[in-house]
This record gives C-alpha cells, sequence and structure tokens, in this order.
C-alpha cells in the first residue's frame, strides 16, 4: 500500500474518531477563532496520529465528557495534518510549549489549564479522565 495512501486512513479514522465522540473538528484559523471566541468553557483537543494519542487521549476524551460537569464546547485541531488550524489554537494556549497530543481549558477564549503530552503518554486512558473532570469539576458548569 502507498505510504500516503496509509496516513489517510489513520489520520481519517483518528479524525472520526474524535467526532464521533462529539468534538468539533476545526481546520483553519478563522473556524478556531470562531469557535474560541464563544462565551464560556471550551475543551481544545490537539489530536495526533502517535499511540499516545490513540490509545490514550482520544479514549480519555470520549470518555471523560460523560461527566456531571463538562465543557460548553468541544473542539478539537489536528497537529500535523491542519498547521494553521493547530498553530492558531497553539496561540490561545499563551504560556504552554507545543505539545500534542493535549488538552486545553480555555473560559471565554482565554487558557486557564493545559493537559500536556507528558501527562498523557504513559499514563493510562483512566488517570488522564480523572485530570480531565478535576478540571471540568474546578471551572465548568454542570450539564
Amino acid at each position: 500500500m502507498e505510504f500516503n495512501l496509509f496516513m489517510d486512513d489513520i489520520v481519517g479514522a483518528a479524525r472520526k474518531e474524535i467526532t464521533d465522540a462529539g468534538y468539533e473538528e476545526v481546520t483553519t484559523p478563522e473556524e478556531v477563532d470562531e469557535a474560541l471566541s464563544q462565551k464560556g468553557t471550551s475543551l481544545v483537543m490537539v489530536n495526533s496520529t502517535c499511540g499516545c494519542a490513540g490509545g490514550v487521549a482520544r479514549p480519555a476524551a470520549a470518555s471523560a465528557i460523560h461527566y456531571d460537569k463538562r465543557p460548553e464546547h468541544l473542539l478539537t485541531v489536528f497537529a500535523g495534518q491542519d498547521r494553521d488550524a493547530t498553530e492558531r489554537a497553539r496561540e490561545y494556549f499563551e504560556g504552554y510549549p507545543p505539545s500534542s497530543p493535549s488538552f486545553g481549558l480555555l473560559k471565554d477564549g482565554k487558557v486557564v489549564e493545559m493537559i500536556p503530552r507528558d501527562e498523557i503518554e504513559g499514563h493510562s486512558p483512566v488517570e488522564v479522565v480523572n485530570k480531565l473532570q478535576q478540571l471540568f469539576d474546578q471551572h465548568c458548569q454542570e450539564v
């Protein structure tokens, strides 16, 4: 199989997994700005094709939102694929270095917390779910 076709399959499956979980994919800088200009809390999952994204971050992203408190807006950008959108999202993560996969929790377009790759890689999905839900408890309203 040609490498590009193989990667298209992997990227497509990774995109589908997170959007099927309820996250809105933003693929351009303009879409990022529009999505993050919304009032309220937003969780941005920076998606990736690496093993810790597929084995930990995406499953955690899907599970964490089934909780009493959660962000009002669920968004995702894809590092290495939608580069301009990812770069724009990272501009909102002021004070945090680029990291993928990662999660950024924002309130009214301002970052309040990040879960970077080093808090995902080598951890179980349940550990990451717990971290996310702790952030939801601190910053989000009941649904």
